[in-house]
């Protein structure tokens, strides 16, 4: 199986971003996958090798509001919803983690979501 160059450049990306950005307990990292279909966003506390919470467009909570799992709006209702639940756990700062995408569109819309909800970066 071919491996494409907009794979590899993506994999390369990810190694620059990660090698400056760590989670920690005071402030974890919050992870973001872009499929075609969905958007998923974790919040990870690295030094504990930890998930301390996970969100997507297949969560039930949004599954039933949204229409579409595909653009800007949902991808912005996952980054509230990041939010809401990193409030909830007393998480009020976090490091962004793009995980080697361009930071617009779908990316973007999460970084805005989380901040609306009241999360630092």
């Amino acid at each position: 199986m071919a491996t494409t160059e907009k794979v590899l450049s993506r994999g390369r990306r990810r190694a620059r971003v990660r090698a400056r950005v760590r989670g920690t307990e005071e402030r974890p990292r919050l992870s973001v996958f872009r499929s075609g279909k969905h958007i998923y966003a974790q919040v990870v506390a690295d030094t504990l090798g930890k998930t301390l919470l996970a969100v997507s467009t297949l969560s039930p909570e949004l599954r039933s509001e949204l229409k579409k799992t595909t653009n800007v709006e949902a991808a912005k209702q996952v980054g509230l919803l990041a939010a809401r639940r990193c409030q909830e756990k007393g998480i009020r700062r976090i490091v962004f983690d793009r995980n080697g995408f361009l930071y617009h569109g779908r990316i973007r819309a999460v970084a805005e979501g989380a901040r609306e909800g009241g999360l630092e970066f």
